[in-house]
């Protein structure tokens, strides 16, 4: 699939499902609560908002894995909400994450711990410029790393998705071969047109934030869950074409079973 027929697919996604699309909203109506407590100065809806974000944490992630996995096998529907599934998903959404980000805390730690008193020597003895130099190292180090592996825990649920498997997520050398084969120039073109894209939509959909009472509210609970769907689905497209070779692998065909989420 290029690039033009993935984006526009991507895009046309959210509004091929148009009956379905609540579901979804209804799934950010909780974390809407929270605010509209804040606004409303109440402390009980604050309670209840907060009581919710954890509902949203259980069910959002793994919902929106099984978009990924729909966007792999190029199917253009939205998936339908089970609770167990999506609780089981988001909780291993939630694994994969605290794993891939292991290293990048231990480096931002190890950094911090060799490169802190540094810093602080520099600034008693007003060696700005060195100090400077010194922050600046350490914050480049630690973002590079960060951002390898948020690459890395970005293709890895594009695995987990299409292989529902976590073991299959973190096996970190077969990410980067995946990553290969969609090619490092196919992947920052997707990036850059989709962060693009995105953003022009997200800036010109603010504006219904400047509506009274139901702006925010509105923001929240279409606007964000739509371009979401868009961002996931569009991930599982990026792969749809490598994964339609892994029947033929035989490392691939070990795995003895795949659970298939329900499409209705």
């Amino acid at each position: 699939m290029d690039l033009s027929t993935l984006v526009r697919n991507s895009f046309k996604y959210p509004f091929r499902n148009i009956k379905k699309l609540p579901i979804l909203f209804l799934f950010f109506i909780l974390i809407a609560i929270i605010p509209i407590g804040l606004i409303s100065n109440n402390d009980y809806v604050v309670a209840v908002g907060v009581i919710a974000f954890f509902l949203f944490i259980l069910f959002v992630p793994g919902y929106f894995l099984s978009i990924v996995k729909l966007g792999s096998s190029q199917s253009a529907m939205l998936p339908s909400f089970n609770l167990v599934n999506n609780i089981y998903d988001s909780i291993r959404v939630l694994s994969l994450r605290i794993v891939y980000m292991i290293i990048p805390v231990a480096v931002f730690l190890i950094s911090l711990k060799t490169l802190g008193p540094i810093s602080r020597d520099l600034i008693y003895n007003f060696r700005i410029g060195e100090f400077i130099a010194t922050f600046g190292l350490l914050l480049l180090v630690i973002f590079i790393v960060y951002i390898i592996f948020e690459c890395l825990l970005f293709f890895a649920k594009a695995r987990l998705a299409y292989f529902n498997s976590l073991q299959e997520a973190l096996k970190v050398n077969k990410v980067v071969e995946d990553i290969r084969r969609i090619g490092i120039v196919n992947i920052i073109k997707w990036l850059i047109v989709m962060a693009i894209l995105l953003n022009v939509v997200t800036f010109a959909s603010s504006l219904v934030i400047s509506i009274p009472y139901v702006g925010l509210l509105i923001y929240i609970c279409i606007v964000i869950p739509t371009l979401e769907s868009i961002a996931n689905y569009s991930l599982g497209l990026l792969y749809s074409n490598i994964f339609q070779g892994y029947d033929d692998l035989s490392d691939l065909k070990k795995i003895e079973s795949r659970q298939y989420y329900k499409i209705e």
